[in-house]
């Protein structure tokens, strides 16, 4: 039984307890109370646990819900209802933009959900119905699961923001190319989590607007509060993409601006010497009848020169306003 993580009967007598048997899972999958059953959705075994005991599920919705590419939506099926979700990824070694699917199918009686891999909404979802808190209606599941991830998200992007507060004042104070990399690393995260919560703002959007008759009024409140948060997360990621690109603007002009002090003053130093250096270089051939070859000053004479030429071109940098 290793493709089911675990399973809880959420109402009626036996509220809160935990089915650890397989039989017992598809007798309550059948029965009328509500019940909850977790699965790893990519058990090999999954699949055809899912064709032969869920076979009320619709073989498309089977299909969404064990997909291995998935997007956050929203869809009404005449078997029920299917949410897609993304949680943050809080499992240690793994990069927290690199966001968990949750696949959720709720009908009155039954709740399916499937994951790759471990989400700590799930986590403390699991948690409540254990300590007896848990939700008795499968809009209450619903909207609890996506409040979870949403508190997840924003503590995030909290931590996020922070960051990109504090490379924005070292960018300012001092640019640097070594920032770069940094740069580049926080605006990847950025449009990753801002490449799932988009869609995901728009599924809990509908939810809320239109939902399905099993959420109740109470419910698409709940779910148009969480919407909200999502809404002004987005929001905070396009504010915080566009300070990345400003930044990386930023530090690219200053290096520009450094490389374009140096060739400066290469230009300056090589406009200096290149007349020095055609005055020794004609003074320096070894030909009979150079002038002042056998007088024992004409160096001291020439070098004088080579100084006054030097300082005159200064000045005349100076005027031109080149220096």
């Amino acid at each position: 039984m290793e493709h089911i993580e675990f399973a809880y009967c959420l109402n009626g007598p036996e509220a809160g307890q935990r089915i650890d048997h397989e039989d017992h899972i598809v007798a309550r999958l059948r029965a009328d109370e509500l019940a909850w059953v977790h699965l790893v959705a990519d058990h090999p075994e999954t699949d055809p646990w899912m064709e032969e005991v869920l076979d009320f599920v619709e073989a498309p919705t089977r299909a969404a819900l064990t997909a291995k590419s998935t997007r956050p939506r929203s869809s009404v099926q005449e078997d029920g209802l299917v949410v897609i979700l993304r949680g943050v990824n809080l499992n240690p070694g793994e990069e927290v933009e690199d966001m968990v699917s949750l696949r959720v199918f709720l009908n009155p009686a039954r709740i399916i959900t499937l994951s790759r891999r471990r989400l700590k909404s799930l986590t403390e979802m699991q948690e409540a119905v254990e300590a007896g808190e848990g939700p008795q209606s499968v809009g209450g599941f619903l909207t609890g699961v996506v409040e979870r991830m949403g508190g997840r998200i924003d503590e995030v992007l909290f931590e996020l923001a922070e960051r990109v507060d504090v490379l924005e004042d070292a960018v300012i104070a001092r640019p640097d190319p070594a920032q770069r990399s940094q740069v580049v690393d926080e605006r990847q995260e950025v449009i990753d989590l801002r490449r799932y919560l988009g869609p995901q703002r728009d599924a809990i959007g509908q939810l809320a607007s239109g939902g399905h008759p099993m959420l109740t009024k109470h419910d698409r409140r709940r779910l148009a509060e969480a919407h909200d948060r999502l809404v002004r997360g987005v929001e905070e990621l396009d504010a915080m993409r566009d300070r990345l690109i400003v930044l990386k603007d930023e530090i690219d002009s200053a290096v520009q601006d450094k490389l374009n002090r140096n060739l400066y003053l290469l230009s300056i130093l090589s406009a200096i010497f290149l007349p020095l250096g055609f005055l020794t270089g004609l003074m320096g051939i070894n030909l009979g009848g150079m002038p002042g070859a056998e007088s024992p000053w004409a160096f001291w004479a020439f070098t004088g020169g080579l100084v006054v030429v030097g300082i005159l071109q200064v000045w005349v940098l100076r005027r031109l306003r080149w220096i």
